[in-house]
């Protein structure tokens, strides 16, 4: 029996998507115990907790938390955030001891900073801390300082915790405070309407940079933060997740897929995440999308 080209070429796509990985991600928490402004009456392990039953209640099985361990110097009170992340059941991972910006530092300097962190990972039951998130997605403004850094974490038993998805959910933390302060319900409303709306375009367009590069979508990781807003709103989150057929996966597996083995290059810069570095060595345009309301957030309820 012959077979049509008509025919032919489309076994030949359903035989590749057959192959092509599920829609999976991983959820990522940085700047443990505490990120951005509070609202009034809210406290760091409100926050937490508020986030850890979000997780539960939508059978989030694991979803880890990296902590910059300075912040218990001002703040000691604050490691019951820590405590309820890893009383959950969630793991820690290091996100540097003070945050530090390796663009502004040495490698020696930045690897001093990271070792720093480690006794806060080691005096609690964190699972497998040796997961490594670089703070402002800034992986060296060098050669010289990405190699040595990436040597120092590999030679220490570290492995990078990249980042494919970021819906800038930062932005919205402070402007939700001071919105909360005055108690602007409509200024509210638009923080909620916005912050839903570019979730939506940025995990639309991390999912489109993966085809652009790849062919196929990838398994994903997804950067947010243990802000206030994001506690509000992660119930609402993991619903557009669901809606969007992701199944929420370890960051074990995530970045079991081979995308994670790429080392972007040639740069002379390592910053964003990791699609946005291999967009960069290919010297690629990310493809058109909804810009953030940076401005807005910026002014509102001031």
């Amino acid at each position: 029996m012959k077979i049509t080209v008509l025919a032919s070429t489309l076994l030949a796509i359903v035989l590749v998507g057959s192959h092509a990985p599920a829609q999976q991600v991983a959820l990522t928490f940085d700047d443990l115990p505490a990120h951005g402004d509070l609202p009034p009456g809210v406290t760091r392990a409100d926050v937490a907790r508020n986030i850890v039953d979000a997780l539960k209640a939508h059978h989030v099985k694991q979803a880890y938390g990296f902590i910059n361990a300075q912040k218990l110097e001002t703040v000691p009170q604050d490691k019951e955030v820590l405590n309820i992340w890893v009383g959950a059941g969630y793991p820690l991972g290091s996100h540097a001891y003070s945050h530090m910006d390796l663009a502004a530092h040495s490698a020696q300097e930045f690897e001093a900073d990271i070792a720093a962190n480690e006794m806060v990972l080691k005096s609690l039951p964190s699972g497998d801390w040796h997961w490594f998130r670089y703070p402002f997605l800034r992986e060296g403004d060098t050669p010289e300082k990405y190699h040595a850094v990436h040597d120092y974490l590999k030679q220490h038993g570290y492995r990078v915790a990249q980042v494919t998805l970021d819906i800038g959910d930062w932005a919205w933390q402070g402007p939700y405070a001071r919105c909360m302060a005055k108690q602007d319900k409509e200024s509210v409303k638009w923080l909620e309407e916005s912050y839903m709306d570019i979730a939506n375009e940025d995990i639309n367009l991390g999912q489109n940079v993966a085809r652009l590069l790849f062919g196929h979508d990838v398994r994903h990781v997804l950067l947010l933060h243990v802000g206030a807003f994001n506690a509000v709103m992660l119930p609402r989150l993991l619903d557009l997740l669901k809606a969007k057929h992701f199944q929420i996966v370890p960051l074990e597996k995530a970045q079991s897929d081979p995308v994670y083995k790429i080392a972007p290059g040639p740069l002379t810069n390592w910053d964003g995440g990791l699609l946005d570095q291999i967009l960069a060595a290919r010297r690629l345009p990310l493809p058109p999308h909804k810009q953030r309301p940076m401005q807005k957030l910026a002014e509102i309820c001031q």
